[in-house]
């Protein structure tokens, strides 16, 4: 490293956010990144530690002590390089990922981690500013086709490198703009949607096409009677087209079919999943009319959930103008800092604020609901219990429960699987927890029962992170470019 002793002399750094009172005002991102003096300074931190643990806890592997060091000698087009050489999309793992790579962090044991993820913003923000970022077309084409369906993070990871490596691919889209759950799930104030349509152009000069608006899976009722998850398709594509067109098609659907709360009162109107909520919005922030939308104006909102999903849900309440804003967790509060000798180098458990909890809202922990109230058909409030953990189990604290006023409630309870349905038109097993059955074996991986049929990211992991869907994307396009030719180049 080109400044040994810098994690003993400089302090670790944070991205800052502009004020409250303005940003809740839009949704354009707010996040204010740190300047080249800053990120060289920050580059200088990362320590010769011999086994860089943040490599490993980086899902993807990126070489992060290398480009750390290549930013603190201002050789910023090489620190690109070698970040570009892991992940195809850094400037989404850069604003939306919780940076598993710091709590593995050396100095992470009793110190403040290297800014790794705030790094890897700023590397990957001036390579587009400077025009390093370039499409790359293969130079010699394959001749097979392979059809990727979905086009979120780990799709068009997958797609990305299936072009390159000179295949034909389509990339295949229910809804009407590239992204998946990128696109319709994350709010834009998190990260605005330019940062999907720019990598879409360069994809594009790499060779893919896209379809949008197109469904795969049975002719008929493809998401199964009354889903709730999101379908924008005005087209549907059977399995048996997609096997007589390519020669592989990789699955790479989200797991988008969320966790229920099967209480008294839940048919009432106002209780709506987080993804009725989240996307509508992204929707109408792209320019779209939207008849209907949910929305939180003059309202109290309890959200259910305590995480990610639940956060984004209570920013997107407070730029309607709610009321006011609760948040739920069934969990008890976790400690503000982890025991790191009993934790590192693994994702550990502590409390996390992020800067939606900051714009206003009220976090009750322990808790869960009984019964939602309602009044003429329509919700006015929830009986909550407080509950306590013993011997692995939920409790109900005795004489706890409690009403609670609400007009708008937001079930943001993570997801269980991805849409049956998709999977069975295929005749795809599935594992215990419904996921598609495929392993991660060098050899043989990403394979699923169905010949020539792969799945990757969280069709076949269960919900995940944004950087593990990049991850499976890359290690299935693997798999497919080494099915097809016998071998392949392509990195896992």
């Amino acid at each position: 490293m080109g400044k040994i002793t810098g994690f003993m002399e400089h302090e670790r750094i944070e991205e800052g956010y502009k004020p409250v009172d303005e940003r809740v005002k839009h949704y354009k991102e707010f996040v204010v990144g740190l300047t080249p003096a800053q990120a060289k300074v920050q580059g200088a931190r990362c320590m010769d530690c011999g086994t860089p643990f943040c490599n490993s806890g980086c899902p993807v592997n990126n070489i992060i002590p290398d480009f750390n060091d290549l930013v603190y000698r201002d050789d910023w087009q090489s620190a690109f390089a070698v970040l570009d050489s892991t992940n195809n999309f850094p400037e989404f793992t850069g604003r939306i990922c919780p940076a598993p790579c710091e709590a593995a962090c050396v100095l992470n044991v009793n110190d403040d981690a290297i800014g790794i993820k705030s790094i890897e913003h700023a590397i990957i923000d001036r390579a587009w500013d400077e025009g390093w970022v370039e499409a790359r077309p293969a130079r010699i084409k394959t001749g097979k086709k392979v059809a990727v369906v979905g086009s979120g993070p780990a799709g068009m990871a997958a797609a990305q490198q299936l072009a390159r490596v000179g295949h034909d691919v389509t990339l295949f889209e229910k809804n009407d703009r590239v992204g998946g759950l990128l696109r319709y799930g994350i709010p834009d104030f998190k990260m605005e949607k330019s940062h999907i349509d720019r990598r879409v152009e360069q994809m594009k000069a790499e060779g893919v096409t896209f379809r949008l608006g197109v469904m795969v899976g049975a002719a008929k009722d493809p998401l199964g009677k009354g889903s709730k998850v999101i379908n924008w398709a005005k087209e549907t594509i059977t399995p048996e087209q997609l096997d007589k067109e390519f020669d592989a098609v990789l699955l790479t659907g989200g797991a988008e079919q969320s966790r229920d709360l099967p209480v008294p009162g839940r048919d009432l109107d106002g209780i709506h999943f987080a993804m009725e909520f989240l996307p509508v919005q992204n929707k109408v922030n792209a320019g779209d009319k939207v008849k209907g939308q949910i929305r939180a104006d003059g309202k109290h909102v309890i959200v259910i959930g305590g995480g990610d999903t639940g956060s984004d849900c209570v920013g997107t309440s407070n730029r309607h103008g709610a009321v006011s804003v609760t948040q739920f967790e069934v969990m008890p509060q976790p400690p503000e800092e982890e025991n790191r000798p009993m934790t590192w180098p693994y994702w550990p458990i502590k409390l996390r604020t992020s800067s939606s909890h900051e714009e206003g809202c009220e976090r009750e922990f322990a808790i869960s609901t009984k019964e939602f109230i309602g009044d003429k058909g329509k919700v006015t409030g929830l009986k909550t219990v407080r509950v306590e953990w013993k011997d692995g189990k939920m409790v109900e604290v005795a004489g706890s429960e409690k009403i609670l006023k609400a007009d708008l409630v937001l079930l943001a309870m993570g997801f269980v699987s991805p849409v049956a349905s998709v999977l069975d038109a295929f005749g795809v097993e599935k594992d215990a927890r419904g996921n598609a059955k495929a392993t991660v074996e060098f050899t043989g991986g990403y394979a699923t029962n169905v010949p020539k049929v792969f799945a990757a990211g969280d069709i076949r992991r269960g919900q995940s992170l944004v950087v593990w869907a990049i991850r499976e994307g890359r290690q299935g396009a693997r798999a497919v470019d080494e099915f097809l030719m016998g071998y392949s180049d392509l990195p896992r």
